[in-house]
């Protein structure tokens, strides 16, 4: 018996030294190979940091920008966010002065409306044709394609009996589209011809719409993605703002995207290899694209925010013909207990009165008094009209697929 438990005392002990040696070769061989890979990192450092004797920096020290994200350029160690909107405007020396007046008068208004501070951007770049050169190829090549089939067709109809004229018709579409088809390719080898000149300039004008954290007041208890939404809201709110108020210098405007903003910095950044490395390029063969059918969440964000934006506008719009309502009410109230008093005052000095004067006076009181109530009548109609509207113009609800 004792000799079966001092066997099973030694059999422990085994495993337990055995367990204890895999043990430690396993914790020797992850420590070797973490000393290998720390020596890598520090010599990887050490030459990053040095080139023959000139020491090196990273390329965010040279940057004015942290990161792009969600449309907005962050910046100052994440304390400023901006948006960029670009505009499209109008040939102003081609308006007669009567529209020029109204751009003016627009403008100005535009400039009363700013609460909040704005930087105007110029940037002339290279014009790239290369995506106008391939839509008008898409174009030519369908109009071939529909010429081919109307060939078959004329075949056809060449086998067929009694088709004189559909098959004139056919003829006279045939030739209408192969003379579209030879202007079409014209004008495509006439652009590319167009862009092997690298001197054709193109200068866009954008609005710079900046929103600072400290606007938000105390944020120390909201984590990073929130504040992130908080400005994202308070910063798209003020480019719409600009947008609608630019809409009556007749100058349309929209909010560039993150990768629309990358290409802005880009080429201010790079304005001699704008043509060379495009980046349009790099985003046409969708190197970041994402196996994903549902919509965009910062989509899901603006539909949200132009909702907000659609209902405060309709509530305001509300609240005023309310008040307008009750502006008139007031005035009908008003009109008719001065025409009391204006009777009463006649009646009182009839006596002291000629009746051809009392009579006409009073005449000319009630013809006032029917086309006041007639004019009324109709603001009260137009107002009521003006309601209606306003309730129906709230945007439909879209049904969730």
């Amino acid at each position: 018996m004792n000799i079966i438990v001092g066997l099973n005392i030694m059999l422990i002990i085994l495993v337990v030294i055995i367990v204890a040696l895999v043990i430690a070769y396993y914790f020797l061989v992850y420590r070797s190979k973490v000393n290998q890979q720390q020596r890598e990192t520090a010599k990887e450092i050490k030459q990053s940091k040095d080139f023959n004797g000139v020491p090196r920096e990273t390329t965010d020290k040279f940057l004015d920008f942290d990161e792009i994200k969600d449309d907005m350029i962050i910046r100052k160690n994440r304390q400023q966010y901006i948006m960029v909107i670009q505009c499209k405007g109008i040939n102003y020396d081609l308006l007669s002065e009567e529209e020029k007046e109204s751009v003016e008068r627009g403008f100005v208004q535009f400039l009363n409306t700013i609460r909040y501070p704005i930087q105007l951007y110029v940037q002339t770049r290279s014009l790239n044709l290369r995506k106008t050169i391939e839509g008008y190829r898409e174009k030519v090549n369908v109009i071939a394609d529909e010429i081919k089939a109307l060939r078959k067709r004329r075949e056809q109809l060449l086998k067929t009996p009694n088709s004189e004229k559909e098959f004139e018709m056919v003829e006279f579409e045939i030739r209408r589209k192969e003379n579209v088809l030879e202007y079409g390719q014209d004008i495509s080898n006439y652009i590319g011809r167009m862009s092997l000149n690298q001197n054709v300039l193109q200068q866009k004008t954008y609005v710079v719409v900046s929103y600072f954290k400290s606007e938000l007041g105390n944020v120390s208890n909201y984590s990073k993605d929130e504040i992130i939404n908080m400005v994202f809201t308070e910063l798209y709110t003020r480019a719409q703002t600009l947008i609608r108020s630019l809409s009556s210098a007749q100058v349309s405007g929209r909010i560039l995207n993150s990768e629309e903003l990358g290409e802005l910095l880009y080429i201010a950044y790079n304005r001699d290899e704008e043509q060379i490395y495009q980046l349009d390029r790099a985003i046409d063969a969708q190197y970041d694209a994402l196996y994903s059918t549902a919509k965009d969440v910062l989509e899901k964000r603006k539909e949200r925010i132009n909702d907000k934006i659609d209902d405060m506008a309709v509530d305001m719009a509300s609240d005023s013909l309310i008040e307008a309502d009750n502006i008139l009410k007031d005035k009908e109230q008003l009109n008719n207990e001065l025409r009391e008093r204006t009777m009463e005052i006649i009646e009182e000095y009839k006596n002291q009165l000629a009746p051809d004067l009392y009579n006409e006076t009073k005449r000319i009181i009630e013809e006032k008094t029917k086309n006041e109530e007639q004019y009324d009548e109709q603001e009260e109609k137009d107002l009521t009209n003006e309601k209606k509207k306003t309730v129906n113009r709230g945007r439909p609800k879209k049904t969730e697929k």
